[in-house]
């Protein structure tokens, strides 16, 4: 097997917080020991609930935070620290397209100034081929010749998250990671976007880590998916697998959530109360709480991550003796997506 454009091991952030002045500080571990590797022209889906860690991870991969534990290798090499020479270089290979396409883009300038300011930061080109460069970046993701000229809130929701794609992929980067891309738009907005990425990657090779809430859209555009659950993946696996045969407990909730059309939602499975507050973790396993399968050794003892077939991993206590049969007893059968 080729080496992993981007591997990851033992990535765990943890901040701290006062409520107070004479309070004691509260650690606050968002990301706890994440292992991951995505491979070149791949996607990795990464899922889970607001507050699972998705977004501090794909910081994390690109080294706009820095790792309490762990390191990131990029081509294998490790990211240098943030905000140095070497680092500001790497930006050229390594892009972040945002959630909020209006927060992210400057609505002083034009949108032919910031799909060109990469360019410019990184020294590429002159100005003709950088105006020309600019022309063919808009017709990649679909933007007319007039827009050029246009400012950010003259623009819809659709046409500045192609803007943003556009200034992302200027400088052909080898890897794209999407926190939250398609989130704030319609339906068929996000239909389009996500096509758009589809050929992007198909015509360039580019990697991405594509981090969402919407299992659908990821299953659309993911080759493997991780699930997250307050900070640790719980499941990883490529994406027919995860959802039509999911393990983990939680994984499986998630599936089920799916709505096919012209299917009742009958073996839907409803968690129980909110995540858990990452200040206060439960002790062992921390979906015990909410879990329908919980036992004793849950409550104290966190699950190892074990291999239970080919290029799939579950990090959970049922699985430790390979007995899983009574986890599908049909109030959890494997949930079967259209499309």
């Amino acid at each position: 097997m080729n080496k992993p454009l981007l591997e990851a091991k033992n990535l765990s952030k943890i901040y701290t917080s006062k409520r107070g002045l004479f309070a004691k500080p509260t650690e606050v571990k968002a990301v706890d020991a994440v292992s991951l590797s995505i491979q070149k022209g791949k996607t990795l889906g990464i899922v889970g609930e607001s507050g699972s860690g998705k977004s501090t991870t794909g910081r994390l991969l690109l080294g706009l935070e820095r790792p309490s534990t762990g390191d990131v290798r990029f081509d294998d090499e490790v990211l240098p620290p943030a905000r140095t020479n070497e680092w500001r270089a790497l930006r050229k290979r390594m892009q972040l397209v945002y959630q909020d396409p209006l927060a992210a883009l400057d609505r002083r300038l034009t949108i032919a100034t910031q799909i060109e300011e990469p360019l410019l930061i990184h020294g590429i080109g002159d100005k003709e081929s950088r105006t020309a460069r600019v022309k063919e970046l808009m017709q990649s993701v679909g933007l007319m010749p007039h827009h050029a000229a246009r400012f950010p809130h003259e623009l819809s929701g659709g046409q500045r998250q192609r803007v943003v794609i556009a200034r992302a992929i200027a400088c052909n980067p080898e890897l794209l990671v999407c926190d939250e891309a398609v989130s704030a738009l319609d339906v068929s907005i996000q239909a389009q976007v996500v096509n758009l990425l589809r050929d992007l990657q198909e015509k360039n090779g580019i990697a991405m880590v594509f981090i969402s809430h919407d299992l659908k859209v990821v299953r659309n555009i993911s080759d493997r998916v991780a699930v997250m659950y307050l900070g640790r993946i719980v499941e990883e696996a490529p994406s027919d697998v995860i959802f039509q045969a999911p393990q983990h407990p939680y994984t499986q909730a998630l599936v089920s959530s799916i709505p096919v059309p012209g299917t009742l939602l009958s073996n839907r499975i409803i968690l129980q109360g909110e995540p858990p507050n990452p200040a206060a973790r439960p002790s062992g396993c921390a979906f015990h709480p909410r879990c329908r399968f919980a036992s004793e050794r849950c409550r104290t003892d966190v699950p190892e991550t074990l291999h239970t077939g080919k290029e799939h991993s579950v990090a959970c206590h049922l699985y430790d003796k390979g007995q899983t049969s009574h986890l599908y007893d049909g109030v959890s059968q494997p949930v079967a997506l259209a499309g």
